[in-house]
């Protein structure tokens, strides 16, 4: 052994001090299904081969002895350790995904994270029936989708409304009709991608005869 490596090991104060590198924060089969095992634990039951044939049916892929490993910490402590939460990005693509979509295990944790916050409960209701306006053309509905949204105390989705009232004519058109801007901004994206394959060596003139003549 090099000094660092003795080191290190008398400078530790617990195991956990150990693990570094590729062990540190390693994902597991089971993360997934964590918050699930934490709600179930609170509801009472704690008998681990029945936990794990639960989530066995959510679609989890590991051994009995993980689970058991996993929730032995459980019996010893007065609360169960705290899971790490999930990050503002994961929630909201939690939330933008359409729930037949949203695989077994992240609705499972969907729920629990609803469970402990209404407010998440109301955003994630006014997001979902507005996806289903827009993937149906149902904008007859916005008027009281509007009135929806502005009965809650929702900062962010009152903000929302207010740029959509600005043009509430138009919003409700794109929310109707059939047609849409994609293969105007389907051109707009090949333009760019020529203008870019030039490295700006070029000017109006050669990037107007390679558009034409593609």
């Amino acid at each position: 052994m090099t000094y660092r490596t003795v080191q290190r090991l008398a400078d530790a104060a617990r195991p956990e001090d150990l693990f570094q590198g590729q062990w540190q924060n390693r994902r597991t089969k089971l993360d997934d299904f964590k918050p699930y095992l934490h709600e179930r634990w609170a509801e009472g039951c704690t008998n681990a081969w029945i936990l794990w044939e639960e989530i066995k049916t959510h679609g989890y892929t590991g051994g009995y002895g993980a689970v058991r490993a996993y929730l032995r910490p459980f019996r010893t402590s007065p609360t169960a350790p705290a899971a790490r939460p999930p990050s503002p990005r994961t929630v909201t693509g939690w939330i933008l995904t359409h729930p037949d979509t949203l695989p077994e295990s992240e609705r499972l944790k969907l729920k629990v994270l609803l469970a402990g916050c209404p407010e998440l409960v109301a955003l994630t209701g006014h997001v979902r029936v507005f996806g289903k306006m827009l993937t149906q053309l149902q904008g007859d509905q916005l008027p009281q989708w509007i009135k929806a949204v502005r009965a809650d105390d929702l900062l962010s989705l009152h903000t929302f409304v207010n740029g959509l009232e600005r043009d509430l004519a138009a919003v409700t058109a794109g929310l109707t009709l059939p047609w849409s801007s994609g293969v105007v901004e389907c051109h707009v994206n090949r333009i760019k991608m020529i203008k870019r394959q030039m490295y700006g060596r070029a000017g109006f003139d050669l990037l107007r005869k390679r558009v034409l003549l593609a």
